[in-house]
């Protein structure tokens, strides 16, 4: 008994090679090969540069977030005193601090003075968000302590003001200039509060690398904070910083067994959920679409190999009386269509990963050649264009890829194998 050739012997492999590289006056659809090629090379790209550039966003917002504020945010409910005034300020601050530095997992904890006021220049006026905290508490946050780009010096942060690159620009000021910060909530006098006007020195412009921060922010040594706010002995907020912000359920626990009922916790999960939502709502709506772009490069291979089988019909009425089966000539234009698929999805992801790692100075290029304004800090909230790779994204994309490629070519591999052999050799 003759014994017949396995699945996808080399004499297929010969064949589809041969038909993949003939000449359109020999039958074949070169033209129509390199528009399928280049098809799924775009959108496998455009897939792994959308990814690349979502994971490096929602990272460097998350990094932002961890890097600028608290993990943890300790606040005091609201209560009255026996004057029916308000009070949510922190008394025992230190107390409390020094309970937390000691709970397994908090690397720092710190009494803040936390307010909203007016800041002038030179007839200019900004909102401003002031923060009072010891120096040796601010060096503890990374993104305001040593960002990429600042000027000053923070070592005379007890001298002065620390604030935002965006307010500096906003109120036309440097490093030794003097503003004027104007507090609703001032003097009190007989006649009642009186706004509080005073001068502070800056010696500190960060950069913190998010828009608003750096368009709103400002820090004050915590004892000056406390003078000027009339928080003489208090503290509005109690910030803990985690060795590990990811896990904060434990660290939560940890808090509320050792803190009193009426002080409440805020993560910078909660300070954020809204935004982190709407990221993960972007990243599933971009992934879904970019899928789509996929699919329809893909379809390229269904037209290609169609008109492949028209112009090869003779060949296959030909293969057919010689013998080959129907499953060997399926096999022949999958090995076709699969085999365009591959090749573009491996020079997508090529192009893709370069895209990653020189997204900076392609940026720049187009900056350049649009005359500048490609990218808006204030609607982003960044300054830069950020792309980062994951591995799983990379495979999620091939896997996306190869899958979409090998399934379309099944259907005009089915139509050429269901040639009957006197029928394909009527073909012109």
């Amino acid at each position: 008994m003759e014994k017949k050739a396995p699945p996808f012997a080399a004499y297929e492999w010969t064949i589809a090679w041969r038909y993949l590289r003939a000449k359109r006056s020999e039958g074949g659809v070169s033209v129509m090969t390199w528009i399928s090629l280049i098809g799924i090379t775009l959108a496998v790209f455009a897939l792994v540069a959308t990814l690349s550039v979502r994971s490096g966003f929602r990272t460097e917002i998350v990094d932002t977030i961890l890097g600028a504020n608290s993990h943890i945010t300790l606040y005091k409910a609201p209560s009255q005193d026996q004057y029916g005034n308000v009070i949510r300020t922190f008394e025992n601050y230190d107390e409390i601090s020094s309970k937390l530095i000691s709970l397994p997992g908090v690397k720092r904890s710190a009494p803040l003075i936390r307010s909203q006021i007016m800041a002038t220049y030179d007839e200019r006026n900004t909102g401003l968000e002031v923060f009072g905290i010891s120096y040796e508490n601010l060096l503890g946050l990374e993104r305001i302590s040593n960002p990429e780009k600042y000027s000053g010096n923070l070592s005379n942060f007890e001298n002065g003001i620390a604030i935002g690159s965006g307010v500096a620009r906003e109120l036309g000021v440097q490093v030794g200039d003097k503003i004027k910060l104007i507090s609703p909530n001032g003097v009190r006098t007989a006649f009642g509060v009186s706004p509080r006007i005073k001068q502070f020195k800056i010696v500190y412009i960060f950069t913190a690398g998010r828009y608003d921060i750096d368009r709103t922010r400002s820090y004050l040594p915590f004892n000056i904070a406390q003078e000027y706010f009339n928080r003489e002995g208090l503290a509005d907020e109690i910030e803990i910083l985690l060795d590990d912000p990811s896990n904060l359920t434990e660290a939560i626990r940890l808090i509320e067994n050792i803190v009193e009922p009426d002080i409440q916790l805020w993560t910078w999960r909660d300070a954020s959920s809204s935004f982190l939502r709407a990221l993960e709502i972007e990243d599933n709506v971009m992934f879904v679409l970019m899928s789509i772009l996929v699919m329809i490069a893909s379809m390229n291979i269904i037209s290609g190999l169609i008109m492949l089988v028209k112009n090869k019909g003779r060949d296959i009425g030909i293969l057919r009386t010689i013998g080959l089966s129907k499953g060997a000539i399926m096999r022949v234009f999958m090995i076709c269509g699969a085999f365009t698929g591959i090749i573009g999805t491996f020079f997508g992801v090529i192009f893709g990963c370069l895209f990653a790692l020189y997204i900076d100075p392609i940026f720049a290029v187009i900056n350049i050649l649009s005359g500048g304004g490609v990218w808006d800090p204030s609607i982003r909230g960044i300054y830069s264009v950020p792309a980062e790779l994951h591995f799983m994204d990379l495979v999620k994309a091939t896997c996306l890829s190869l899958g979409l490629s090998f399934v379309v070519t099944i259907i005009p591999a089915r139509r050429a194998a269901s040639l009957h052999p006197v029928e394909a050799l009527r073909y012109e």
